[in-house]
This record gives C-alpha cells, sequence and structure tokens, in this order.
C-alpha cells in the first residue's frame, strides 16, 4: 500500500485510480477507504481524473501522532499533492468539507480546484450550544476510552434516535466504528462550534463550487449559500433530491463538469497516468 511521509512523521496510506488531472478526495466523519463512499465514487471519476482516496489520520491503514491539531492534517494533504506532482483539486464531504476549505486557504497554489457538499455549518445559536457540549462529551469519554459512547454521541448529534443507536450497537458494523472512534475529536476540532467561517472562506481564492442537497435539512443550504457568498471564486449548486448521504451517481457527473471546465466550457481529461 502506498504512503507519504506528513511533516510530522506521520505515515499517510492512499491508492490511485484512473489518469488524468489530480483530485483527491477528503472523507467526512467515522469514513476512510475500507468504509464509506469515497471508493465508489473514486471509480466513477477514475475515466477522467487521478483520483486520490486516501485514509484521514488515525483511520484505516494510516498513522497517527499526537497531540492532533488541525494544521497536521493540512500537512498531510500537503504531502499527498506533492506526492501527485504538486497540485490537485479537492472534493471533501461533511467535515471532510471543512478540512478541504482549511486545506485550499493554507495551500494556495497547491488546491486548484475546490469542491464541497454539506459542510456540517449551522448560524443558529442553539445548534452552536449543541456542538459544545458535544465536544465536551465527547473528549470525556474518550478520556475515559469509551468508544461506544463516542459514537454514539456524534450519531445522537446527527439525528439518529436512540432506539437506532441501541440496534446499531448490536450490528457487526460498530466495532468498525469504534476503531476510528477517536478521530471524531479531530472533526470536532475542524469544525468549531459549527457557526460558518465566513472570514476564512473569504481568504479560499481558489476556484470552487459548493453543494448541498436539495432534500436536506435547510442549514445545509443556508451554511452552504453563507459559504459560497463569502468565497471570491465560488459557485452554487443544489442536487435535486439528495440529502446529507449524496449518491455517488448523482455527485460524480457534478464533479466532473466542475473540474474540467475551463473559461465556461468543459475539457476532455488531460493525458498522463498514475497507478496505485
Amino acid at each position: 500500500m502506498p504512503r507519504v511521509k506528513s511533516a510530522d512523521g506521520t505515515m499517510i496510506a492512499f491508492e490511485t485510480l484512473g489518469r488524468g488531472p489530480v483530485v483527491i478526495l477528503v472523507d467526512g466523519a467515522l469514513c476512510y477507504r475500507g468504509f464509506g463512499p469515497m471508493p465508489g465514487l473514486a471509480a466513477l471519476l477514475a475515466a477522467h481524473f487521478t483520483v486520490y482516496v486516501y485514509d484521514r489520520r488515525g483511520r484505516g491503514e494510516s498513522g497517527d501522532t499526537h497531540p492532533y491539531a488541525v494544521a497536521r492534517e493540512v500537512e498531510d494533504l500537503a504531502a499527498l499533492i506533492d506526492a501527485a506532482g504538486g497540485s490537485a483539486s479537492l472534493y471533501g464531504i461533511s467535515s471532510g468539507a471543512a478540512l478541504a476549505l482549511e486545506a485550499a486557504r493554507t495551500l494556495g497554489a497547491k488546491v486548484t480546484k475546490l469542491a464541497l457538499y454539506e459542510a456540517p455549518y449551522n448560524g443558529e445559536a442553539i445548534a452552536r450550544q449543541r456542538m459544545r457540549d458535544y465536544a465536551a462529551n465527547l473528549a470525556e469519554a474518550l478520556a475515559a476510552d469509551r468508544r461506544g459512547d463516542a459514537v454514539a454521541l456524534f450519531m445522537t448529534l446527527v439525528g439518529a434516535p436512540a432506539e437506532q443507536i441501541a440496534g446499531m450497537r448490536q450490528s457487526p458494523v460498530w466495532p468498525a466504528f469504534e476503531a476510528v472512534a477517536p478521530t471524531l475529536a479531530y472533526d470536532s476540532a475542524i469544525l468549531g462550534d459549527g457557526r460558518v467561517p465566513v472570514e476564512k472562506a473569504a481568504s479560499a481564492t481558489t476556484p470552487a463550487l459548493v453543494m448541498n442537497g436539495g432534500a436536506s435539512p435547510g442549514f445545509m443550504q443556508e451554511s452552504a449559500d453563507a459559504l459560497a457568498g463569502a468565497m471570491p471564486n465560488a459557485e452554487r449548486r443544489i442536487l435535486a433530491g439528495q440529502t446529507h448521504d449524496v449518491a455517488s451517481g448523482v455527485l460524480a457527473p457534478a464533479l466532473i463538469d466542475f473540474f474540467h471546465a475551463r473559461d465556461g466550457k468543459i475539457m476532455p481529461a488531460e493525458t498522463g497516468s498514475r497507478s496505485s
């Protein structure tokens, strides 16, 4: 399995598919190459791009180094971009969208284009308080190594009912959640108190596509509107009928159009290849 060394020495595992311009996919909470939507999305993009799918630190086959800081995850992406030739486009979903935004504004010209889907910001005061309470309770659970409780806290935060969580705790997939539970604190750090980071967004000059699902809660559209409104070179798109669990078959055409567009025209995939 290919790996790159991040600035703090952490080894980050990745694989590549396809050929063409480089696109790096950034997962949201709990997801990694072996568990989540990115491998399926990568397969749909591989006819057009060299797609990098990686395990964020602390997940899958990537290492981890303490103490954590958001800057370390940006350095992980910088290491991947350097391995890809020095520049790449980024696509991030959920907390991965917030991380991709931070990378784009920090890494400058290394990030050629930026696509975001439903960074879960929420400007309501009650939502911000909920995020602060969640962060405190999550820290307590992880300090006591109550990984299952940490995952349950996250699922409660995102709206899963108690009976559904109880059922999932008995399912074969639950150990996979517990394995990466400590990284929930990383996503929490990336999102902060949940308010839209308009000042940071304003400093991200990379051409950007900000998306949400038409069937998602209203705050997702409001947050996407606020992000796009703050970013100097952003366009907006709503994917009709989609929720936070966006279908790869709907998302992929939007990404292909955006990453290939130049001066308002869709360009064919560039030549060149990389292998996994």
